[in-house]
């Protein structure tokens, strides 16, 4: 539904890019609901007529051929750029004066000032006369804006000004023109990419975060204001092709209908809007689906790691040091493959194995390699194996995890666990925090780890357990984010195993080896989920279960299949 804007009559709008395209189309699209004052800011000048032989002239293989006739009858040479300039010009006029036209016709007053934007005293001088025509400006739409789209490393000075000038150099004169303080309005044109970010379009989306990040300080500072940000997607207009359009749709990404759209920025103007800075306007820029064809490559991938770094580890510490959980070596190869290969997300991982574990103390060496080595490939899968290593004292390689795992372009829907038992015991009656501080043996994990609620039902086969985890936040998790799989719920998941071997054993263990693990969604944060574990095999110094971590409807999120761990006496290690 749509909501009329109620802006003032008395309202004068300065629009940058607003006499074509887009910006255009909304400015006519408040008009019809509020017959404003507009100056509309554009680089493309406009001629007072156009030459007799392009009047009523339409069609565009018709015009330019007029265009060639007009240069060679004056002595000049039509080459295909000149021809195409001058059918450019000509058509951006008659944009232009169809936005005025449609303007007046809607009860509004528009004047047309050609400045670019990145120019502040043609800025000043163009619009003096508006100004003393009009009166004050009430309101600023800033749509201006280029595009240089190339991947990073091709990416010239002059790419990168012709992007950011418009965007943000633009801003600030017209800021500079018409102060804050002067506005009641004021709305900045970004985009989705300043929000998700895009491959190819560095400057595009660094520039359209700056707009997000001013909208929020500009409120900051004059609350009166109405100021918001509109992170667009891709609009259905001109600019976007069939060829286009066919891309998107392969990636997913959502194109806004143009009456839609305006719509949108109508409802935005309302005044029970006044407080949102910032709106996204389409889903997510998903990127180009990594190309599968060829042979089968190898990567190489160095990082450097620090206990300062990630201090989620202040919360993983086993005998007095920090130690990184086995599961973010799981998700230290699932994020390096998903970075190399957009569009696929891990769904599989198997023979899984600690080698030797990374301790962050004195042994901590400068450098840490991870090695990726296709297995097989093709459009709907990946398969890599992946080992982190470092360089040991002798000069040799020592190897710490090894994981062959499978990336997906779709992950199958999760299936129903089918039999399982959530219905309490009473054996074990220590709830929440209690597992993680009550003595003499808490389990060793800080609060960036708790999440084991209850223990519903146990016996020497079985455990069942009920789990409620908080999102420690991008900041705590460092080097290790949160992708497709979540390395702190997942070493959560596993909390109940070291109870049910307390409880029967006066043991604790450290894992070995995970022939198996599928990961079908994330366990949520803030919302129970459970685990029912599964005793394989045991021997004094060897354990073998099956974890299935499911929903209250038995919906699975992920599951493993033999995991292996050795057993300690818990006299022997920090519990």
């Amino acid at each position: 539904m749509v909501i009329t804007a109620q802006l003032p009559a008395s309202s004068v709008f300065l629009v940058s890019g607003g006499a074509r395209g887009v910006t255009a189309q909304c400015v006519i699209k408040i008009a019809q609901s509020t017959p404003c004052r507009w100056i509309l800011l554009g680089r493309s000048p406009i001629a007072t007529s156009e030459p007799d032989w392009a009047v009523g002239c339409t069609e565009e293989s018709q015009l330019k051929q007029r265009i060639m006739q007009d240069l060679q009858a004056r002595g000049e040479k039509p080459t295909p750029l000149v021809v195409n300039r001058m059918y450019q010009s000509l058509m951006s006029g008659r944009e232009i004066n169809t936005t005025l036209a449609t303007l007046q016709s809607l009860g509004s007053e528009a004047v047309y000032v050609s400045a670019d934007v990145t120019d502040r005293e043609a800025i000043a001088t163009g619009i003096a006369p508006a100004i003393a025509q009009f009166g004050p400006i009430t309101g600023i739409i800033h749509g201006a804006g280029n595009l240089a789209d190339k991947l990073i490393e091709r990416k010239t000075e002059q790419d990168f000004e012709r992007v950011y000038g418009p965007k943000i150099k633009g801003l600030e004169n017209l800021l500079t023109l018409v102060p804050p303080s002067q506005l009641q309005y004021l709305v900045l044109f970004s985009s989705v990419a300043g929000f998700y970010g895009n491959a190819g379009q560095a400057d595009y989306t660094l520039s359209n975060e700056i707009l997000n990040k001013a909208s929020w300080l500009i409120k900051q500072q004059h609350p009166s204001c109405h100021v918001v940000a509109i992170n667009w997607g891709p609009w259905d207009s001109g600019m976007v092709t069939p060829q286009l359009k066919e891309a998107f749709k392969t990636r997913k990404i959502d194109i806004l209908p143009v009456d839609k759209a305006t719509d949108m920025l109508v409802n935005e103007l309302h005044p029970r809007t006044h407080d949102t800075v910032q709106v996204v306007v389409g889903g997510p820029i998903h990127p180009p689906l990594a190309n599968t064809s060829g042979e089968l490559k190898t990567h190489r991938l160095r990082r450097h790691l620090s206990l300062e770094s990630n201090p989620f580890l202040l919360d993983h510490v086993i005998e007095g040091k920090p130690v990184l959980p086995f599961t973010c070596s799981i998700s230290w190869l699932a994020n390096a493959g998903e970075q190399l290969y957009p569009g696929y997300k891990t769904f599989i991982c198997e023979d899984v194995k600690v080698l030797k574990g990374i301790v962050f103390d004195e042994s901590l060496v400068s450098e840490y390699v991870l090695d990726l080595q296709e297995i097989a490939k093709n459009e709907d899968k990946i398969v890599l194996e992946g080992k982190v290593w470092s360089l040991g004292p002798n000069g040799k390689p020592r190897y710490h995890f090894s994981n062959q795992f499978t990336m997906m372009r779709e992950i199958p829907v999760a299936p129903k666990l089918e039999s399982f038992n959530l219905e309490p015991d009473g054996v074990i009656t220590l709830v929440g925090e209690d597992f993680y501080r009550v003595q003499p043996h808490p389990l060793f994990h800080g609060p960036g780890f708790y999440g084991l609620q209850r223990i519903l039902n146990i016996d020497r086969q079985q455990v069942t357990a009920e789990y409620f985890a908080r999102n420690m936040g991008p900041n705590k998790q460092g080097q290790f984010p949160y992708w497709t799989i979540d390395p702190y719920i997942s070493d959560i998941q596993t909390h109940s195993v070291w109870i049910w071997l307390r409880h029967f054993y006066s043991s604790v263990c450290l894992p070995a080896k995970i022939v198996r693990f599928e990961n079908f969604v994330t366990a949520p944060y803030d919302k129970p989920f459970y685990t029912t574990t599964k005793l394989v095999s045991k021997t004094e110094t060897r354990l073998e279960i099956d974890i299935t971590v499911h929903a209250e409807d038995g919906t699975i999120y992920s599951r493993v299949t033999r995991a292996e761990a050795t057993i300690f006496p818990l006299s022997s290690k920090a519990a």
